[in-house]
């Protein structure tokens, strides 16, 4: 198994995706829990506060929730 590098390893390509990536994750993130906030219950699949809980698995939780959580 690798071993794993310390961000002082990581090339500056490696260190964008990483920023990148996680900026991307808090977006999707906030963007789902407003939507389900403001969303009536009756326009979401499941239980909201399911679906609330199940928003901070990373990065599957909002994935779903954008994908199976609306009814649009």
């Amino acid at each position: 198994m690798a071993k794993k590098k310390s961000w002082s390893e990581l090339s500056d390509a490696q260190r964008v995706a990483v920023v990148v990536g996680g900026a991307v994750e808090v977006a999707t993130t906030l963007y789902c829990a407003r939507d389900l906030a403001r969303r009536p219950a009756s326009a979401v699949n499941g239980p909201k506060a399911l679906w609330a809980v199940a928003l901070v698995v990373q990065p599957f939780g909002p994935a779903a929730y954008l994908r199976w959580g609306r009814k649009d």
